[in-house]
């Protein structure tokens, strides 16, 4: 299996990061992309990405950052993205649900990081929490012009699913579906999805499965967990597990342009 999606520059991961990883491997993943969401953590997950072979990561500055995105951001997240571990552009997009930086900060962010995709031919790793109707034609309009881009953690409607699907987009799915209340209707559309469009995330240290028994006591989610999700999945699509993991490691193998 491979995590497409994991915060491991998080603080909750600084007393037992070397132990996390080690889980991880110990639960069959052969592969991580650790999430940069602002300069100086895409700095913390490149050198991750350096220390161990089998990890790599996204560099951007996420919505929730995006009033930090000065004159000097793109230059710095330009001269990161040269490095071979880093993979993808991102995490980027539009979170109207919180708006820890102002909606027009996020556009102007969101649209920067997508040109920047766009000159370095790289794929996006894209973050949506209600603001589909702005979000949508953003992407839209650079499309033609990325080589590959993700839906990080989708959560959305039938509808926001089908209008990603129409795009051409990869469909990221985390611990979310495992929740019998929040996860109901991603259970029912996840049919929906290609498996050749489909890619499995931890987003760890959140979003720990709800469908593990005992949970840990921490709550603290971790790459290790990620069968979980994939036990989920399996249900959904009425698939063996092993036929699952399978085919969304090739198609994460081949969106991130791994050799492994």
């Amino acid at each position: 299996m491979l995590d497409i999606g994991v915060n491991l520059t998080s603080s909750a991961f600084d007393s037992d990061r070397e132990e996390v990883l080690s889980r991880a491997w110990q639960a069959g993943l052969t592969a991580l992309i650790i999430t940069g969401s602002s300069v100086e953590d895409s700095v913390k997950a490149l050198q991750l990405s350096r220390r161990h072979p089998n990890c790599f990561c996204t560099v951007g500055v996420h919505p929730h950052h995006a009033s930090t995105f000065g004159n000097k951001t793109l230059t710095q997240l330009s001269q990161i993205l040269e490095n071979k571990q880093v993979k993808a552009v991102g995490e980027t997009g539009l979170d109207f649900n919180r708006n820890f930086s102002s909606e027009t900060a996020q556009v102007h962010a969101f649209e920067q990081q997508l040109q920047l995709a766009c000159e370095k031919q790289l794929p996006i790793f894209l973050h949506q929490r209600d603001a589909h109707s702005t979000f949508y034609p953003m992407i839209k309009a650079y499309r033609d012009q990325l080589p590959n881009a993700v839906l990080h953690c989708f959560t959305g409607s039938k509808e926001e699913l089908f209008d990603y699907l129409d795009l051409d987009l990869h469909i990221g799915i985390t611990g979310w579906i495992c929740d019998k209340r929040r996860g109901e209707e991603l259970q029912s559309i996840i049919t929906e999805v290609p498996l050749n469009r489909l890619m499995l995330e931890s987003d760890a240290p959140y979003l720990l499965p709800r469908n593990m028994s005992p949970r840990p006591k921490s709550r603290r989610n971790e790459p290790a967990y990620l069968p979980f999700v994939l036990e989920k999945v399996s249900e959904c699509l009425a698939l063996p597990a092993h036929q699952v993991a399978e085919k969304t490691t090739k198609t994460a193998k081949v969106f991130f342009n791994l050799d492994i």
